[in-house]
């Protein structure tokens, strides 16, 4: 399966984010948990669209 998350855009994200403008950096490793904490939520979500038996995925399923 192919990652949903796109390393550029990690590192672009955490450069907006860090206002003391520590991190310069980015491991692979966080690449790699966000796309399996994101798997995890789409799956819940899944889930619950399903057991409300709608074919729509909606942002309050997350």
């Amino acid at each position: 399966m192919t990652g949903v998350i796109v390393k550029s855009q990690i590192r672009k994200k955490v450069k907006e984010l860090d206002e003391e403008k520590v991190i310069g950096n980015v491991a692979e490793e966080v690449e790699n948990a966000l796309d399996e904490k994101v798997e995890e939520i789409l799956k819940g979500a899944i889930k619950r669209a399903k057991a409300n038996q709608r074919k729509t995925l909606l942002a309050r399923d997350l």
